[in-house]
């Protein structure tokens, strides 16, 4: 039973989970910010209990560093014989291979074990500012445990998991992680960075609808952070870019030409692998 959390990182989303955390629990939070500014607000909201400091790192059964992936391999690191014996560490970045490969060496034989996780929640703003409890329901956390990790570690996160709203446990590797990531996420985000550079863009009041709305969101996004989850994740996001920029130049070549018969199977296509998808979930 974990008693006690260590929250490193209180951004969007280790904010949220140190809020779902008071807010679903009866856990005790320790948490840490390198903005000093963002802990004081933590620790004078409640929402966190004391500062995470080395020595208390042994408190903490579950420690969650919601990090950047290099910061959280340097924290993890930096660490390593703080971490509480039997307990448990758990990252939460947008790129598993990046975090995981070079922990291995640094984990093994420590006496804590590390699962790379990555809550697939989020919204187009960052910060604790923009922080909430309720961010984590029904949503997916995806697991990366290291072979040999024991199920009842897996077992105890997901528990845990569940109790701050998460709807699906998805286990993964390191490199299934990324490969997909790099389509239902990353690319998502750089089509809709792309499409809001149109000279058109500037020009949408009174010309849209829900699907201006929908491809441009995410665009509002935390530039520093995704600079660094697409270039250390580029070969599996430049080839999904690739692939779209073949499909785009299919249709552009279609509609040039206009060829409706062509024009109308390309969209039936489209429709039945969508229809398809919708009707798994």
């Amino acid at each position: 039973m974990i008693e006690t959390v260590g929250v490193v990182g209180l951004g969007l989303i280790g904010g949220s989970m140190a809020k779902a955390i008071r807010q679903y629990t009866d856990c005790t939070i320790l948490g840490y910010d390198t903005d000093g500014a963002v802990l004081s607000r933590a620790l004078d909201e409640g929402v966190v209990s004391a500062a995470l400091t080395a020595d208390r790192l042994t408190e903490c059964g579950l420690v969650v560093i919601a990090l950047y992936p290099q910061a959280a391999v340097e924290y993890v690191t930096a660490h390593r014989d703080h971490f509480r014996k039997g307990g448990t560490v758990m990252d939460c970045g947008g790129v598993k291979g990046v975090v995981c490969t070079p922990l291995a060496d640094v984990v093994k034989d420590a006496g804590f074990w590390f699962v790379g996780g990555h809550p697939m929640a989020g919204i187009e703003r960052s910060g604790y500012s923009s922080a909430f409890p309720e961010l984590f329901q029904r949503a997916s956390l995806i697991l990366t445990p290291y072979p040999g990790t024991p199920q009842s570690c897996l077992d105890e996160i997901w528990a845990f998991a569940r109790r701050l709203g998460f709807g699906r446990l998805q286990l993964s590797t390191p490199e299934e992680h990324d490969h997909i990531i790099a389509y239902t996420s990353q690319l998502a985000h750089v089509v809709s960075c792309a499409y809001v550079g149109s000279p058109s863009a500037p020009n949408f009041e009174g010309f849209s609808a829900g699907s201006f709305k929908d491809m441009t969101r995410v665009a509002r996004l935390n530039e520093e952070m995704w600079t660094e989850l697409f270039l250390e994740n580029q070969d599996a996001l430049v080839r999904e870019i690739d692939t779209l920029v073949e499909e785009l130049a299919a249709f552009a070549y279609t509609i040039r030409r206009g060829d409706r018969e062509r024009l109308k199977d390309m969209l039936k296509h489209a429709r039945e692998i969508k229809e398809a998808i919708d009707k798994d979930r």
